[in-house]
């Protein structure tokens, strides 16, 4: 193993983790961030169960692409299984993030996509943030971990959503997952999936009869970040 390489990785991933709480986004030690390099068949991860305040950069667990530790030390997060299956099936990102934020965890509870009702969603995620079916009782008590992993796969698939543009998914019942190129672009999605989670539910009080905004303003906002002519920004 690419010594240099692993320990660049767990500076990463240790940053990134540390960002959640900082962000409001965990409290105790309900979240994790992972980092994949598939050309070395390494991914990085929180170890389970480990306070923020007192873990590491070292404590960081690497395991392979399968998810078997490559190194002696702590157990890895427990939703390992699930990011797995995510680096799998969207071989395009690079970072997976999981938390338990508040507002989104609202809409997760309540089984319900996050509709597009302004632009600061739509500057993040091209559409509705979908909530996948819940889990029956035979995936959960199976393999639960990795069957999220699979719900959520199933869920952009069968609606035929592309990961890079809606980078987010609710799982029902339990909570958000987000991811990007970097772990801290994941985090920052995670960041921006809580703030539209609370717009859309106050939003809903306010107005019960809303509608997501036009398909053309969810376009221009979208595309001026991500598109192929996209100007915002000093890039």
């Amino acid at each position: 193993m690419d010594n240099e390489l692993i320990k660049e990785m767990k500076a990463r991933v240790f940053a990134a983790n540390l960002a959640l709480p900082e962000a409001g986004l965990v409290k105790l030690t309900w979240g994790n961030v992972s980092e994949i390099n598939r050309q070395a068949g390494i991914i990085v991860i929180k170890p389970s169960g480990v306070p923020y305040a007192s873990m590491t950069a070292e404590e960081m667990v690497v395991t392979d692409l399968e998810g078997e530790l490559l190194e002696v030390g702590l157990k890895p997060s427990s939703d390992l299984a699930t990011h797995v299956q995510l680096y799998k099936a969207f071989n395009t990102i690079n970072a997976v993030v999981h938390t338990h934020s508040k507002n989104a965890v609202m809409w997760a509870q309540a089984g319900r996509n996050i509709p597009a009702y302004g632009t600061t969603h739509a500057d993040t995620f091209y559409g509705e943030v979908p909530c996948t079916r819940q889990l029956t009782s035979t995936e959960i008590m199976t393999n639960y971990e990795l069957e999220t992993g699979k719900v959520i796969v199933e869920t952009f698939n069968e609606k035929v959503i592309d990961p890079a543009a809606v980078p987010g998914v609710l799982v029902y019942g339990h909570g958000p997952f987000t991811w990007g190129a970097t772990p801290q672009k994941a985090v920052e999605n995670s960041i921006v999936l809580d703030e539209i989670a609370e717009m859309a539910c106050v939003t809903e009080v306010v107005n019960q009869h809303i509608d997501p905004i036009p398909q053309y303003l969810l376009d221009k906002h979208y595309f001026r970040k991500h598109g192929a002519h996209a100007y915002y920004g000093q890039g």
